[in-house]
């Protein structure tokens, strides 16, 4: 009867996920053609380019380099051998007189974009301003690699994006959630999956967040352009995005609600030290699921392990169940 029980909230619980993510199917901005207004070439170059690179005129960045460098120069006016990397325009280290240095964490905005095909090295052109008084051009790539959109959440994607950290990450948090588990399994604790308690909350929040990971990593393999477009323009409303996103982002906030349900049950069944005990080593469990996902989705490898984590995860709960 207990099996029952929690079967049938978990099915509840994913029909509402599941409702909220065919429900973004049903946004449809309609195609925006070029025919529909009387544009002009200049607007039609902008529309283009902002189709292509996902952003354009007035956008705003702002600087996560150490440092970015602008020239003050028109690139057309510059001879070819002078149509190389900022970087290498230094004698002894010293930066060209007309160039400007902006800071790390200074704000930008998109003040021009002009093409060059003459130019080997990069054949887009930016001219970003600081302020009335600071301004120059830089290329784009050199532009993109020291920059972010000036939007929290595209910092933040950033920040979980970084090839380095996830490195760090996978390799600290594994080895903590590992003693971690030992150490509570030793002591007799409380933990989700081993010893858990009669709640289904923290097995739907460790698969929620596995199954979001590997949708996470999906959309990169496979639909770059349309996470790079998010990048650029992120929404937290997942019926105002294109289907996938709009499921990834619902995920989210399923994985918000469930972790909140999942604190309130807890403290419910445990007292308060045990609580924070249990929560801490979920927490454990839940940062291991992230990264093994996201990072074996990768190459492919995560979908096999994710149906093999939920068979695992439904049985263990199935057992505890009959306790």
């Amino acid at each position: 009867m207990a099996g029952r029980r929690w079967m049938r909230a978990l099915l509840l619980s994913l029909f509402a996920m599941f409702y909220s993510f065919l429900m973004t199917s049903c946004y449809n901005q309609g195609p925006l053609t070029s025919d529909a207004w009387d544009l002009t070439s200049q607007q039609l170059d902008s529309i283009s380019f902002y189709t292509t690179h996902h952003y354009t005129q007035n956008y705003n960045f702002v600087v996560t380099g150490d440092s970015l460098v602008v020239v003050a120069q028109q690139p057309e006016d510059m001879s070819v051998p002078e149509v190389v990397s900022l970087e290498m325009q230094t004698t002894e280290g010293e930066i060209q007189k007309d160039s400007i240095t902006i800071h790390r964490h200074e704000r930008i905005v998109v003040a021009d974009i002009k093409t060059l095909p003459a130019d080997t090295i990069d054949s887009v052109w930016v001219k970003v301003a600081r302020d009335q008084l600071t301004f120059g051009w830089v290329h784009e790539k050199e532009l993109l690699a020291k920059v972010s959109p000036d939007d929290p959440i595209s910092q933040f994607i950033d920040f979980f994006s970084d090839a380095h950290l996830l490195i760090f990450l996978a390799f600290g948090v594994i080895v903590v959630a590992i003693y971690g588990v030992r150490f509570l399994l030793k002591r007799g604790s409380k933990i989700v999956h081993f010893n858990d308690i009669p709640s289904f909350y923290p097995t739907v929040l460790c698969l929620l967040i596995s199954a979001s990971a590997v949708l996470y990593s999906s959309i990169q393999l496979f639909g770059a352009e349309t996470w790079r477009h998010f990048y650029y323009h992120p929404s937290l409303n997942p019926f105002a995005l294109p289907f996938w996103l709009g499921l990834f982002v619902s995920s989210v906030w399923a994985i918000i609600i469930v972790a909140i349900a999942t604190v309130e049950d807890v403290t419910r069944h445990l007292p308060l030290g045990s609580s924070i005990l249990y929560l801490a080593g979920l927490a454990a469990v839940c940062a291991v699921c992230y990264v093994v996902f996201s990072i074996t989705t990768l190459y492919y490898i995560g979908y096999p392990l994710l149906i093999a984590y939920f068979v695992f995860a439904v049985r263990r709960l199935s057992l505890q169940e009959t306790i």
